[in-house]
């Protein structure tokens, strides 16, 4: 199975309580793809000499990846999650392995960035807040130290903006792919508390659920 979701539309959350309920392996592309790295594969060797020359890991070798890790667990329920990204990788990801549904969250670009660009972080201890969700206690500044809170770059408005028109761009065409084979499912929604009770409804048709949806 593999999820589809744009930055900040609630996949992770998604993920983890799919996860949960369901017992599948979670599978992050991004995970995958340190994993070779540390450990000097030889896949993670070639990916990482692409990666300090400033560009994109090939998709062929991003497939080649994730293939690897599939081919591991035959016989076990997985959730892919960061992959496929492009209609090429989706294209040769189902040469290896096809797949028996794909989810897709559909949230409304204008819900996410509201949703991003009131994110604030203490940059030196990682702690994160939000204007909306979990404030500070005083506004911009850090509740432990008293420190200036920072908005992240790509956490403002127009970045996030760009970001998404991006996504659209990549992944429109993996939707379609996937539509064709009848397999895509999507959700639409404003927030996760609202999708994942739908999302729990649909997976029980499939896959005995371990407990939920909460």
């Amino acid at each position: 199975m593999v999820i589809l979701g744009a930055p900040g539309s609630g996949k992770g959350t998604i993920s983890s309580r799919i996860v949960r309920d369901f017992g599948l392996t979670h599978l992050a592309s991004g995970d995958i793809l340190r994993s070779h790295i540390l450990n000097k594969t030889e896949l993670g060797t070639t990916a990482q000499g692409y990666m300090k020359e400033g560009k994109l890991v090939p998709d062929d070798l991003m497939v080649d990846l994730i293939a690897s890790e599939l081919a591991g667990l035959k016989g076990t329920s997985w959730l892919l999650d960061g992959f496929p990204r492009t209609k090429p990788q989706a294209q040769a990801l189902h040469q290896h392995q096809q797949l028996d549904m794909v989810l897709n969250l559909e949230v409304p670009d204008e819900v996410i960035i509201e949703r991003i660009k009131g994110r604030w972080i203490h940059l030196p201890s990682g702690r994160t807040y939000h204007t909306e969700f979990k404030p500070p206690k005083v506004a911009g500044v850090d509740d432990v130290t008293g420190e200036a809170l920072v908005q992240r770059e790509d956490d403002r408005a127009e970045s996030v903006s760009q970001r998404l028109k991006l996504y659209a761009t990549n992944t429109n065409p993996v939707k379609d792919f996937y539509a064709q084979l009848g397999i895509l499912q999507a959700f639409h929604g404003t927030e996760s508390n609202e999708i994942w009770p739908r999302v729990h409804r649909f997976l029980q048709n499939h896959i005995p659920a371990l407990s939920g949806p909460f």
